[in-house]
This record gives structure tokens, sequence and C-alpha cells, in this order.
């Protein structure tokens, strides 16, 4: 099962980083991959189970489920129920962590998934 992680330091306070973040509903204002975003029946961004509905930048749709949602760890975990790219058991995890006494953030994204 291929893993890929990426990460950055954001030049901002973890609170105000992990508020962005655990907005489920809230991608496309700051994933450029995604252009619009839609929760399935007006629900709440930060209910577990809740379906997000991605309208990707290149045309394409993903429907993802929110697994996890940590707000004492800062991490969100969420998968793939339909999309037209060739991976299965997708599973993705953020986490938020405060990274210096100047106010930076370290956020890390690391995914597991199967393709064919």
């Amino acid at each position: 099962m291929p893993e890929a992680l990426a990460s950055a330091v954001i030049p901002a306070r973890a609170t105000t980083v992990w508020r962005v973040v655990r907005d489920f509903g809230g991608s496309a204002a700051w994933q450029p991959a995604v252009a619009g975003c839609v929760l399935a029946d007006a629900e709440a961004p930060d209910r577990v189970g809740c379906i997000r509905t991605l309208s990707m930048a290149d045309g394409e749709t993903v429907v993802e489920p929110l697994l996890a949602l940590d707000d004492h760890a800062r991490s969100l975990t969420y998968g793939i129920v339909s999309s037209p790219y060739r991976v299965q058991s997708y599973r993705a995890t953020m986490w938020v962590v405060p990274v210096t006494a100047a106010g930076e953030t370290f956020v890390g994204w690391s995914v597991n998934f199967d393709y064919d």
C-alpha cells in the first residue's frame, strides 16, 4: 500500500490554522486543486460521518467522508467513496502542530491507498 507525505510551515498560529483545516466543507478556500466543495444535506462540517463533494479544478468530482476529527490533537482523517481516480482504500490524515513561540504552525498530510 503506497503512502505519500507532505508538510508545510504556515506563518500563522496553530489555533488559526486548525480552524481553517477542521472545516471539512471549506477546502476550496485554501486547496488550489479544489474548485468547489459542498456538504451533503447541509451537514455540520465537523460531524464525523459527514460527506463532502469536491469539484476539482480539473473538472472531476470526488466524494469524501469525514472519518475522524480530534480537536485536542488537531487532526482529521477522511477517505474517498467515489472518484475518477484509480485509488482504493484511500485514507488521508491532516494534523496541525505549533512549532515556535513566533507563532508558526507545522501542517502535515499523509495518505495511504491501494490502486488498480
